[in-house]
């Protein structure tokens, strides 16, 4: 083979080499130190977006409360603690079914029993008896009966009640009424955003939720005690109205 030829022939390999080079190049490779793949650089135009977010709220009337309520007692032993506590509690249970409450409808949210202690300065502890407390949570679906309900157990001997919350049975209805004031209210804000900033406003990228139903808790401070002041009279509650509420989060592709 000539010189001349051979010549030839290496610079055609290293016009073979070359083209995937200039290849690699042109799609935005970068070559790594020591023969390693080559990473590929995509650079891409990221499409502006309005990233908005708005709620929808309705008021609606409560058709459920709950109560919380418990028996305390206390007495020189643990079993005498317990045993007066099944009574008073077994005669508040009754209570319950004569005001019409069903048994699905009925709790048991706590037991416990506590030693009892007196102290005094430089003395050690001395053991006074032992205190029972069973506490019941009990769902109450006419709200006209709440306050008798109460009255009617502290009676039959509860001695202590926690609160009261209402509530509704099936919130699917309103739920989904602020999700429709809470949707209206997006478009709402992202047309006025759009007309503002003088875009165009496209279609919806992203919808996210949070929010929902929730109970509404209204502690009743001296609760029983109130009850049995009243002199017979049935205790008054006040139901009121519960806040359901949505919110959401949304992008929106914009345009000139």
């Amino acid at each position: 083979m000539t010189r001349t030829s051979r010549a030839l022939m290496m610079g055609a390999a290293l016009i073979t080499l070359a083209a995937p080079a200039v290849a690699s190049a042109a799609s935005g490779a970068q070559s790594q130190p020591g023969g390693a793949s080559p990473i590929q650089v995509h650079a891409m135009a990221q499409q502006p977006a309005l990233n908005l977010s708005a709620y929808g709220e309705v008021k609606v009337a409560p058709d459920q409360a709950t109560i919380n309520f418990g028996v305390v007692t206390e007495a020189p032993t643990a079993q005498e603690a317990m045993a007066q506590n099944a009574q008073q509690m077994t005669r508040v249970i009754a209570a319950l079914r004569r005001a019409g409450i069903a048994e699905r409808d009925i709790q048991t949210s706590g037991l416990n029993l506590s030693a009892q202690y007196d102290y005094q300065q430089n003395e050690p502890p001395k053991l006074r008896g032992y205190q029972a407390s069973n506490r019941v949570t009990v769902t109450i679906n006419d709200l006209t009966k709440v306050g008798a309900t109460a009255d009617a157990v502290v009676t039959a001997g509860v001695n202590q009640i926690d609160g009261i919350s209402f509530g509704l049975k099936d919130p699917k209805a309103a739920e989904d009424q602020a999700r429709v004031l809470a949707v209206r209210a997006l478009q709402d804000k992202a047309r006025l955003y759009a007309d503002a900033m003088g875009v165009q406003l496209g279609q919806v990228r992203s919808l996210t939720e949070g929010g929902g139903y929730v109970p509404e808790v209204r502690p009743q401070a001296m609760y029983a005690r109130a009850a049995m002041d009243a002199g017979g009279a049935s205790t008054p509650v006040s139901a009121g109205e519960l806040s359901v509420r949505i919110d959401i989060s949304g992008a929106y592709d914009i345009g000139r």
